[in-house]
């Protein structure tokens, strides 16, 4: 096959979906890597890398999609690429596909087969663990006197305390953000709606870290001490309540912190917009906000080696096996699947944009074989199958 690196072309990102190493693995199991001129060097990958790696580098995007039977990058299909995605062609990608339906029409209409990378992830996408560390590292840069917080230190001096910190949601997100303000000295408090996942918690840090049930009435009955809130909480898309409200925000001091890393659209956040890394900052009823959607994007390196690593089987799969036997082989890839020659194959986008899908096996034919099993990506069910 013929695999395309695309570079990214969304504002503010600087990863990209395989590294000049995993170039070296593809090419050497016989397959054709094509990689957009400077794909890498954002994240200090130089072409002169891939080169030597096997791969040969094309100038524009439009020759990439025009040559190769399989694309991938690590965000979503932006509007000037809906244009260039070939009937039959295999894009892998973090396309969010319930969120974004101009781009779910646009895959569609091309009848190409799409996978979303999010739900592929078996052990949880590095891409959370970075955005938890690196999230709570712009909390602390965004509670400095100097970019409109009030100025408390993450670990306190002599005679002066730390930060409460509230951490919202214990899964990767949430417990990788934990790791790091706790190991900076902030007095964090945890919740979840899974007292298992809580008391993981404990058991790690025992009694330096609280831990609450998480629910409109915990979260408001601690705001008023609190320096600093981080939304890590993957919120229902058909949800049209709010686990933090504009009025909340009055509990807490002026100068307090909300960093929104989930930044769904909509979200358990009110108040919560999508920003960038070049005006990342808001405020609303005095509370400083957070809401860059590409946190992982500012240490573009480090996730791109560490994400291009994780998708490289998934990758080497469909290159290999084609289509049908990854999706046997492993369930998370088969979940993954989102759109297969003009038909949706997402049940999550089904139900939040109310398009009819199939199931994954069902359109691939593979539904009496024995299936590698995965759970559901989300609760969210629907119901509306193509007749």
């Amino acid at each position: 096959m013929v695999f395309g690196i695309l570079k990214e072309i969304k504002e503010g990102e600087y990863r990209v979906i395989c590294t000049p190493a995993e170039v070296k693995t593809i090419v050497a199991s016989g397959h054709t890597v094509l990689a957009q001129k400077d794909c890498g060097k954002a994240a200090g990958f130089s072409n002169e890398k891939y080169i030597e790696a096997g791969a040969e580098i094309v100038d524009t995007m439009e020759e990439i999609y025009a040559r190769c039977d399989m694309v991938a990058k690590v965000k979503e299909f932006m509007a000037v690429e809906y244009p260039l995605i070939c009937e039959n062609q295999i894009i892998l990608g973090c396309i969010h596909p319930a969120g974004h339906p101009e781009e779910v029409d646009a895959i569609l209409q091309s009848k190409c087969i799409a996978f979303t990378a999010e739900d592929a992830h078996r052990y949880g996408s590095p891409n959370c663990e970075a955005a938890g560390k690196q999230g709570a590292l712009f909390g602390l840069e965004s509670m400095l006197s100097i970019n409109g917080g009030k100025g408390k230190y993450v670990g306190g001096f002599a005679g002066a305390p730390g930060m409460n910190v509230l951490i919202l949601g214990a899964g990767l997100v949430g417990k990788s953000a934990l790791q790091v303000l706790h190991a900076l000295g902030a007095n964090c408090t945890v919740m979840d709606i899974n007292v298992g996942v809580l008391r993981s918690v404990m058991e790690q840090y025992g009694s330096k870290v609280n831990t609450m049930m998480c629910n409109k009435e915990t979260i408001a009955s601690v705001l008023p001490q609190t320096d600093m809130v981080l939304n890590c909480v993957k919120w229902p898309k058909e949800r049209k309540d709010f686990l933090i409200d504009k009025e909340m925000l009055k509990l807490m001091e002026p100068g307090s912190v909300l960093v929104d890393i989930s930044n769904d659209d909509p979200g358990a956040i009110e108040s919560s917009h999508e920003t960038h890394h070049d005006n990342p900052r808001y405020v609303v009823n005095g509370i400083v906000h957070y809401c860059v959607a590409n946190i992982p994007g500012a240490v573009a390196q480090s996730t791109s080696i560490a994400y291009a690593s994780e998708m490289l089987p998934m990758i080497m799969s469909i290159l290999n096996d084609g289509v049908e036997k990854c999706c046997i082989k492993d369930g998370f890839y088969r979940r993954s699947l989102t759109a297969y020659k003009g038909l949706l194959t997402h049940e999550e986008t089904s139900a939040m944009q109310n398009k009819p899908w199939i199931r994954p096996e069902d359109v691939l034919g593979i539904a009496n074989e024995k299936l590698d099993f995965a759970p559901p990506a989300t609760v969210t069910k629907s119901t509306n199958f193509y007749k």
